[in-house]
């Protein structure tokens, strides 16, 4: 999907269990911002089955939901797992491009099954 917008670096952080904050980051090089996000989260989906060095757990996740993290030079959360304030402005709508979702250079990503993080939200409980 050739385009004039930017491309782009981009972490996204694969959460499994929000209360054990078992979490891995990716590192995804040359993103190209135009394409939608449903396209980026399957990129990642695929990516998943072949990278080397993620643990089979995270590979058979079911992930569904992206949410914006952090960006470069912004500020980041207190939470060591995600930010659950402004749901409606940082969770990413599938169909919506990259760009138009407000993703920039060096942006981290959470991807996470989202009836794990309403289970969260409403009781952000961390076990050891």
């Amino acid at each position: 999907m050739a385009s004039d917008l930017p491309c782009g670096i981009l972490t996204v952080r694969l959460i499994r269990s929000f209360e054990y904050r078992n979490i891995k980051p990716l590192v995804f090089q040359n993103v190209d911002f135009s394409q939608t996000v449903e396209t980026f989260m399957q990129t990642v989906d695929n990516d998943l089955k072949t990278k080397p060095g993620i643990p089979p757990p995270f590979r058979t996740f079911k992930y569904d939901t992206m949410k914006i993290l952090h960006q470069a030079h912004g500020s980041k959360t207190s939470d060591p797992c995600i930010n659950t304030d402004q749901d409606e402005k940082l969770i990413l709508s599938p169909s919506d491009t990259l760009h138009d979702s407000g993703i920039k250079h060096e942006t981290e990503l959470s991807y996470f099954k989202r009836e794990d993080y309403e289970k969260y939200k409403a009781d952000p409980k961390l076990t050891w």
